[in-house]
């Protein structure tokens, strides 16, 4: 397979942050795919137009890939799938959204007609390999998502200092507002501490979390949307990196983070416990419980053995989704 059509939300000229069509793809075209993607359009219902349009106009291509997710976008990946099925054309889902669990169970049958007849289904975390492999569905690869390492240098720091980083989008699924109370609550114990909160809004979280953070008194640098290469410049000022989602699927954040040198502490949902071990590479919390996170963030504040340990065997195992390695697996399906 040579020539490949890449589905997804192409999204970050809109300002929202970039997804898998936009690291993926152009790492697959340096080794030598010649790829048309759709759609950069903002309008969902436009996007989708434009989507399966795309489908019809390059239906010479070897195989599609479909960036799946579980809430709204799930219904392209239906409809996509099924123009390919009708029109002869592989197509390879690569599993995302972090829920896909649930969406087996709430729509088994359409489901079906996406999973059965794929060429191969692809899934970043071994979570959804587990969930899928529960439901009957063996056509299914792990391939996690990639990171150019050189990308990510390694800082060592011998001790970890109360400032937070928290990268992501604002949204509830994300839980930011978590973020500022576990930050309040360890200013009772470090009135030094900072907590700096990269991300473009999504569903109206970003206001939240600012009145949150105003009504527990404390000041949190909000930057927006950044660069890659502008967080990772940021990322050298902080120790922890704290991740409070509700639900994940296998989020490059932390991966990026565990690269970086930034000792993660997570809610343990989804996808995370699959990426990473409790007391090995990270340390997680149950869902929403902001006193177990600032407990966790505390012991490595005071355990610089604990703290280096975890950054240690963070970074190793970071470097099993570089690029050089993943790319392997991708290879031996598209080719």
């Amino acid at each position: 397979m040579k020539n490949l059509l890449y589905i997804g939300n192409k999204l970050s000229k809109h300002g929202v942050t970039p997804t898998t069509i936009e690291t993926l793809g152009p790492l697959l075209e340096q080794e030598g795919f010649r790829i048309w993607y759709s759609s950069s359009q903002k309008n969902q219902g436009l996007r989708l137009i434009i989507m399966l349009w795309s489908v019809f106009q390059y239906r010479k291509v070897d195989c599609v890939l479909i960036d799946t997710y579980s809430t709204a976008n799930f219904w392209y990946a239906f409809a996509i799938s099924q123009l390919c099925r009708f029109l002869k054309i592989k197509y390879i889902p690569i599993l995302h959204g972090g829920n896909l669990s649930l969406r087996l169970k709430k729509n088994p049958k359409m489901c079906e007609m996406i999973f059965k007849h794929s060429f191969q289904n692809v899934a970043p975390s071994l979570f959804l390999i587990s969930e899928f492999k529960a439901n009957g569905y063996e056509n299914i690869i792990h391939i996690p998502n990639a990171i150019e390492l050189d990308r990510y240098p390694f800082l060592k720091r011998e001790k970890a200092i109360p400032n937070l980083l928290w990268v992501r989008s604002f949204a509830q699924l994300y839980n930011p507002v978590m973020a500022v109370e576990v930050f309040a609550s360890l200013k009772e114990k470090y009135p030094e501490a900072t907590l700096c909160m990269v991300g473009p809004e999504k569903d109206g979280s970003l206001l939240e979390t600012k009145k949150r953070a105003k009504e527990l008194n404390v000041e949190v640098l909000f930057t927006g949307k950044l660069s890659k290469k502008d967080w990772i410049v940021l990322s050298e000022n902080y120790s922890i990196f704290i991740n409070t989602t509700h639900f994940d699927n296998m989020p490059v954040s932390v991966i990026e983070a565990m690269s970086l040198g930034l000792a993660v502490v997570s809610t343990n949902v989804g996808g995370i416990p699959f990426l990473v071990e409790n007391e090995k590479e990270s340390l997680l919390v149950p869902d929403e419980d902001m006193d177990q996170m600032t407990r966790s963030i505390v012991r490595l504040i005071e355990d610089p053995y604990l703290y280096n340990e975890i950054i240690t065997n963070a970074r190793n195992k970071s470097k099993h989704f570089g690029w050089q390695e993943v790319k392997l697996k991708w290879l031996a399906i598209l080719k």
